[in-house]
């Protein structure tokens, strides 16, 4: 049960999660990650595998994923006058070839700078952030942008994974679904769904829809106020098809479970919903920020991972299930020696 009275703080959302439980690999086969099943009525807890997924899933539920699509966002320059190293990480496209970019070191990237990544591709710094990153215009030879940044880009892999990306993650680091490029992070509540898998969703008439939207690195941003009021939320683009907005209030109307794939997908949805009327397509941006006690409008099960302490995601998943219930969900998955985080395993919370 949620405590729909108490007034929770981020101390509440703190756990100890020792390095040897952060996945730092995937699992040899998406759908072969452990799942755990929990269940928010009566506090019951199974040990699955993601590959049993479907069993809890019926004819005409709704599983909405986000097919958003990683693109290899960091990037490593020379300063054009002093030939100091700098690594820059593409944050979003503010217009044509005007970028919105982290730096580091920071303090050796100021406005004026060219940094040159190849002879053929190079950025002028023009601005600063409010959030200490930059904005940059880039020059190339009229080549497509986005084939250049995934000819010489790396993946950008969370900060807790140890290790520098290697020609794999840019498969395994990405969804199968994944169509709409504009992502910094994955999804990664969907990293363990196979072709075969998605398959058997459909042959067992589950309908499978797709909302966009693209991760940025707020979702490693960690919140640094006590007072959970006082958190904002960087915003993140954001779509709903007209198919899909369809296919949320057929769903309704049926009593049918909407599924969301990650908290990606949740935040999405539960932008969008308006108690008590039908959903239309929207796009555009989202800061939303769910956490207890709060009451979801859209999602009736949610698939997710595993979450880092005090973050923004174990908020939302406590807001769905309850934080005792979490707690109680997170210490079991230690017992049972269950890998978290973006590589890590999966929980479904019914």
């Amino acid at each position: 049960m949620i405590d729909k009275k108490k007034k929770y703080k981020l101390g509440d959302f703190n756990y100890q999660l020792p390095k040897a439980f952060i996945a730092q690999h995937p699992e040899s086969r998406r759908d072969y990650a452990k799942l755990m099943v929990v269940h928010r009525d009566s506090g019951e807890i199974e040990h699955k595998k993601f590959y049993n997924i479907t069993d809890y899933m019926r004819k005409n539920d709704l599983l909405v994923l986000n097919n958003t699509k990683v693109f290899p966002a960091r990037l490593f320059a020379t300063k054009d006058r002093t030939e100091a190293k700098v690594e820059v990480f593409l944050l979003r496209e503010l217009s044509n070839d005007l970028w919105e970019v982290m730096v580091r070191p920071a303090r050796k990237v100021r406005i004026g700078n060219k940094l040159v990544f190849t002879p053929k591709l190079m950025c002028d710094v023009i601005d600063n952030t409010v959030s200490g990153g930059r904005v940059v215009r880039f020059e190339y030879d009229g080549q497509d942008f986005d084939n250049v940044i995934d000819r010489i880009g790396t993946s950008p892999l969370p900060p807790y994974i140890n290790r520098d990306a290697d020609s794999s993650d840019k498969k395994r680091y990405q969804t199968v679904y994944a169509s709409q490029r504009g992502a910094v992070a994955a999804p990664t509540a969907g990293l363990h769904f196979t072709d075969g898998l998605l398959k058997k969703v459909k042959d067992k008439g589950t309908k499978v829809e797709n909302v966009t939207l693209h991760i940025g690195l707020g979702t490693f941003r960690p919140v640094q106020v006590e007072d959970l009021n006082r958190h904002q939320m960087d915003s993140e683009y954001f779509e709903v098809s007209p198919d899909t907005a369809m296919a949320i209030n057929q769903a309704r109307k049926r009593h049918r479970k909407i599924i969301a794939v990650g908290t990606s997908t949740v935040r999405a949805l539960e932008t969008i919903a308006i108690s008590g009327f039908q959903v239309t397509p929207k796009r555009g941006w989202t800061d939303k920020f769910i956490y207890p006690p709060y009451e979801y409008k859209m999602v009736d099960k949610m698939i997710t991972n595993f979450h880092t302490p005090q973050s923004t995601l174990l908020m939302m998943v406590s807001a769905f299930a309850g934080r005792k219930l979490i707690k109680k969900a997170y210490l079991e998955a230690k017992r049972n020696k269950y890998r978290f985080l973006s590589y890590g395993d999966a929980m479904l919370i019914i």
